[in-house]
């Protein structure tokens, strides 16, 4: 395995953490996987902003 696949492994691992709201401490000095953190934080974020709006707007018709 070359390091392009551990970087791209480390952003996935990084970002199914961050959409499932956890963070691996150890794994904190990885850049790839402070990215992929980050990028599924604001997946959820998105998702959990998108149902809220959902919700406020539903009946308002």
């Amino acid at each position: 395995m070359d390091s392009a696949d551990f970087a791209l492994r480390a952003y996935d691992e990084g970002r199914a953490d961050g959409v499932a709201g956890r963070r691996d401490h150890d794994r904190g000095q990885d850049t790839d996987y402070r990215v992929g953190l980050a990028d599924g934080e604001l997946e959820a974020f998105e998702a959990d902003l998108i149902a809220a709006i959902r919700k406020a707007m539903d009946g308002k018709r």
